[in-house]
């Protein structure tokens, strides 16, 4: 059976793809439904705001921080040393989550590593063709 015929060989390899692409998703509904609306910022900040504001609060504290920023950047450092395909995509996925989150450079570089990575290893496990004769 060849690839072409096997849909579950494709899945496979598209799967971490979607997934980083549902990671991007959610990223994105952080920043703009929870830390960017002004309402929000404003009912959390009066002090008598809900329970999920300290959500909101850790969130906001994260990207202060560089925090996701920093977490993208080792697990691209992993990545490099791993060779594990898990290991290129949480490089990806923390650098497109850091990307989003205001930690832009070192969610680029992540995002741009650990997606390398994942190419790499995913064609390193295509089957060989023998050259033309």
């Amino acid at each position: 059976m060849t690839s072409e015929s096997n849909p579950i060989g494709w899945s496979r390899k598209a799967l971490p793809w979607l997934l980083l692409i549902a990671v991007g998703l959610l990223a994105a509904v952080l920043r703009y439904g929870l830390v960017e609306p002004s309402a929000i910022v404003q009912l959390c900040e009066s002090g008598k705001g809900p329970a999920w504001c300290n959500v909101r609060q850790w969130v906001v504290l994260g990207f202060l921080g560089n925090g996701y920023g920093i977490a993208a950047l080792i697990a691209a450092a992993l990545s490099l040393i791993w060779k594990h395909p898990w290991a290129a995509w949480l490089a990806a996925a923390l650098g497109a989550f850091a990307l989003e989150m205001y930690c832009f450079e070192a969610g680029a570089l992540a995002l741009l590593i650990g997606c390398l990575r994942l190419l790499r290893i995913q064609a390193q496990l295509l089957p060989r063709l023998s050259p033309a004769e």
